[in-house]
């Protein structure tokens, strides 16, 4: 165990001073989870896009968008049922339907038992011995109370007087565990000085630091007039690392809270050349830094991070988006007006009136994904676990001598839709509505749902392969690659329908550009239910017609930003965006 030994423990602040060593060097990084809270960030997949694809005009698009939501004339609720089901892929909607199926509710575990209350002011030695005597839990409780200390942000100088009790009772020794979590306090509340003493006695003890001690350290020096101690922590982090996107945020902020630009850019792009990616809050720190500043060569390295933002499908946050606004519209002599707003359906901007880039791909991007998918999803893919080649073989081959499908309908998924519905009824529902609107449909499912049972009625799944094409596969096969191969078989113009958001078969893919095309294909393909009445009355949702990403046409840009107070899975997309445009 690595261990701080203190001569002197009658005055607390002199325990910084007079420390002989007694252990040995850290072998060891402490447990750096009290870190995650203070050092968190949103997880952000890296995802490239290709050029701009046209909009298509195509049987299935348009007959959809005209017949798909049946409703009678004087239904009552129409609005309500909208507004109550968000887009499949809007930011929020997989909260909105967990919230909306009580079965699908976490139950929260009990709160953690307050075993002891924590002090609000610096203890004696004997209030600690008094305190510890109380303490009936079964962890380390010099461990325990400092981690709670920072879980409540404790004030520094309660901690000082938990670290002057440990090394009454230790002969002066405080382990390196403790000592690290007092520097996080440190830093937490910013309290400078106290940083500058556990550095130098760090420095003092050890040639090099481990991991976590840099990063508090960093951390801790980039607001004070030593900061640039910090840039050779990052040094010494590099011989055995590659530092953290953290590390370099905090030596980021720092350089340009005292006007060094030059070093803050080069640490950019030493960051981007570590293929990691960077904080929202160290790109917006550019742009805060770059207000009212008359500067083309620094102007264009902060468009350059709003294409970084479009290549790498990424979202600026809410206070992010505030502050691309206020630089744009600070820059002298340009007249950029910025405002908040939303898209239509219909892909049009509602504060500037452009429309913005289409989701469908272009036919280059289309042959480009359709043979990625068919060599790593299809062929490539582990199907051959819950299918045999006999069986996909079987498969293709009946697709080869069909027609090309408008719809392809995971069948057993879209029948439990429902679940207090008859599954074979539901399916019938589904399939007759799109029969009607003259849509060539394939149902795919299991053998067992045509074998009969009070699930699954005879003259039900009659009148289904009836009116739509059916592939009936074994029992243990994945639906999920068999719908894949017959839409994209079908060509561009064929839609899916599933509840399955095939996220396993999109990391399938080896690179982020193919997964990120692979998305902006399914926003655009796929179909979701969103009500359904006794007698084959099915509200299917509207897919987006517009892609998602930041854009630009010279004169405007337009950036989807996430929200605040929103929750957005990964497979989901914002809904606002900043809307910039310059003033004629």
């Amino acid at each position: 165990m690595m261990m701080f030994c203190f001569t002197s423990i009658r005055s607390f602040p002199k325990l910084w001073k007079n420390n002989p060593y007694l252990g040995g060097g850290p072998g060891h990084s402490y447990n750096s989870l009290f870190l995650k809270d203070y050092y968190g960030i949103r997880n952000q997949q890296k995802l490239f896009s290709l050029k701009t694809a046209s909009p298509q005009n195509t049987k299935a698009v348009s007959l959809l968008a005209a017949k798909a939501r049946y409703r009678r004339k004087g239904d009552e609720g129409s609005n309500k049922v909208s507004s109550e089901f968000p887009h499949l892929f809007a930011a929020g909607a997989a909260k909105k339907r967990s919230q909306m199926n009580p079965q699908s509710k976490d139950h929260a575990l009990p709160p953690e038992r307050n075993i002891i209350q924590l002090p609000t002011k610096p203890l004696n030695s004997e209030q600690w011995d008094k305190l510890k005597e109380d303490f009936k839990g079964k962890a380390d409780f010099e461990n325990w109370i400092i981690s709670q200390m920072i879980r409540q942000s404790s004030s520094v100088d309660v901690a000082k007087s938990l670290l002057a009790w440990v090394a009454t009772k230790n002969n002066g020794i405080v382990s390196y565990n403790l000592l690290v979590k007092y520097l996080y306090l440190c830093v937490f509340h910013k309290q400078t000085s106290e940083v500058f003493d556990v550095y130098e006695i760090m420095k003092a003890r050890y040639k090099s630091l481990e991991s976590g001690g840099s990063t508090l350290l960093i951390r801790g020096l980039i607001h004070s007039d030593r900061w640039r101690e910090a840039l050779l922590l990052l040094e010494d982090m590099k011989k055995v690392m590659t530092p953290s996107i953290k590390n370099y945020n905090d030596c980021i902020q720092g350089a340009l809270l005292h006007q060094d630009v030059n070093i803050a850019w080069n640490l950019y792009q030493e960051l981007l050349g570590h293929n990691l990616i960077p904080m929202m809050e160290t790109l917006k720190a550019f742009f805060d830094f770059g207000k009212d500043i008359k500067d083309d060569q620094y102007s264009n390295k902060l468009l350059d991070i709003l294409l970084y933002l479009r290549n790498n499908k990424l979202y600026p946050g809410e206070s992010f988006a505030h502050s691309i606004k206020t630089w744009f519209e600070s820059v002298p002599g340009e007249q950029w007006k910025g405002q908040f707003t939303t898209i239509q359906k219909s892909g049009q901007c509602l504060g500037c009136g452009k429309t913005i880039e289409s989701i469908h791909l272009s036919p280059e991007e289309y042959e480009f994904l359709k043979r990625k998918i068919m060599s790593d999803v299809i062929d490539g893919g582990d199907q051959y676990k819950k299918t045999t080649p006999q069986e996909l073989t079987r498969f293709q081959n009946f697709v080869k001598y069909c027609p090309p499908f408008d719809i392809v309908l995971d069948g057993l998924n879209v029948a439990k839709m429902f679940p207090k519905a008859r599954e074979s009824q539901v399916l019938l529902d589904v399939v007759s509505q799109l029969a009607k609107q003259n849509l060539r449909v394939l149902v795919l499912g299991r053998k067992h749902m045509i074998m009969p049972s009070a699930r699954w009625r005879k003259d039900e799944m009659e009148k289904v392969q009836k009116q739509a094409s059916c592939f009936f596969a074994d029992n243990i096969s994945e639906d999920d690659p068999f719908l894949l191969y017959a839409t994209l078989h079908s060509g561009n113009h064929c839609k899916f329908i599933t509840k399955d958001l095939l996220r396993d078969h999109k990391a399938c893919l080896p690179d982020a550009k193919t997964q990120r095309l692979f998305f902006k294909w399914q926003q655009g393909h796929q179909l979701a239910i969103i009500s359904r009445c006794p007698g084959s009355k099915i509200t299917f949702q509207d897919i987006l017609s517009y892609d998602t990403v930041v854009q630009t046409t010279g004169d405007s840009w337009h950036i989807p930003y996430d929200e605040d107070l929103l929750e957005r899975c990964s497979y989901e997309v914002p809904t606002r965006w900043l809307c910039l445009h310059q003033k004629t």
